[in-house]
């Protein structure tokens, strides 16, 4: 299986009649290493921001969260490094592994609860293959 088809198949995939808007699966460092067309076009700088969030996520819950230019408002911070944070009628959940951050962007009908399982549940397979 491919880092895209982890994107496409997984994270993109339909889930009781609602999908995500667009997701990515990006390293530590920035790169992308799979995303959907239609991800936002980010700058390295938000994903660093977003890394050093997970070394004092207590901080974290105070500020906002950014990608692609788009601010986020952080609405939780979990144990597991997952960060959840909404805009308007929808939001993101960023999810930390050992190598790469997935995120899911997501609006209505979508909720945070479903976004959040799905990104949790694909990261637990990526974490099994050491990433």
């Amino acid at each position: 299986m491919t880092w895209q088809d982890y994107v496409d198949v997984y994270l993109m995939n339909e889930f009781h009649d609602r999908k995500m808007t667009s997701a990515a699966i990006i390293g530590h460092d920035g790169a992308v290493w799979a995303k959907s067309a239609n991800f936002p076009k980010f700058k390295v700088k938000e994903i660093v921001e977003i890394m050093k969030a997970f070394e004092k996520p207590e901080k974290l819950v105070r500020r906002d969260l950014y990608i692609g230019g788009t601010k986020y408002k952080v609405i939780q911070v979990e144990q597991e490094d997952v960060i959840n944070g909404g805009k308007g009628t929808g939001g993101i959940v960023v999810k930390k592994t050992n190598q790469t951050l997935l995120v899911g962007i997501y609006d209505e009908p979508m909720t945070l609860e479903q976004c959040n399982r799905i990104v949790k549940n694909v990261a637990f397979y990526i974490i099994e293959q050491n990433y």
